[in-house]
């Protein structure tokens, strides 16, 4: 899987999860912000199933991970005015939702004090959308 362009993973996967109903975002998913650091709200109207098979492909590569890691990850650069910018983290409560959404549809489950896991059913959707992207390049090619 690390082979595969991880931009046409992450929107397969996003496709996946959106045209199969596997996840919803919540009624105020279209006014949030992702994090302190940003200044506006995502623009792109999925942003949430992309953000859901993105934290899915990092659970694949580093997994068992917890929301305070992945709150790492998404942060970034809180611009203070005059003041030297400072790394700030993503929202957490955006995370937390998607990994309970995830974990209720059957393709996360939780590991004892270390977060969560892709389960075999979650891996599996992972590696097919990979072999597919796979052979989609291998016809171009």
């Amino acid at each position: 899987m690390s082979s595969v362009d991880a931009w046409k993973l992450i929107e397969k996967i996003a496709n996946y999860l959106k045209d199969n109903r596997v996840i919803e975002p919540p009624p105020w998913a279209m006014f949030v912000k992702t994090g302190v650091h940003k200044e506006r709200p995502p623009q792109n109207p999925d942003w949430w199933y992309i953000r859901a098979a993105s934290i899915m492909r990092k659970l694949y590569l580093k997994g068992p991970i917890g929301v305070s890691r992945l709150r790492t990850i998404y942060g970034g650069k809180h611009r203070l005015g005059h003041h030297p910018p400072k790394f700030a983290k993503g929202s957490g409560a955006i995370i937390r939702k998607i990994l309970q959404q995830l974990e209720t549809a059957g393709l996360l489950e939780k590991a004892d004090k270390k977060g969560r896991r892709l389960t075999s059913k979650g891996r599996e959707l992972l590696e097919e959308a990979a072999k597919a992207i796979m052979k989609a390049e291998a016809k171009k090619a």
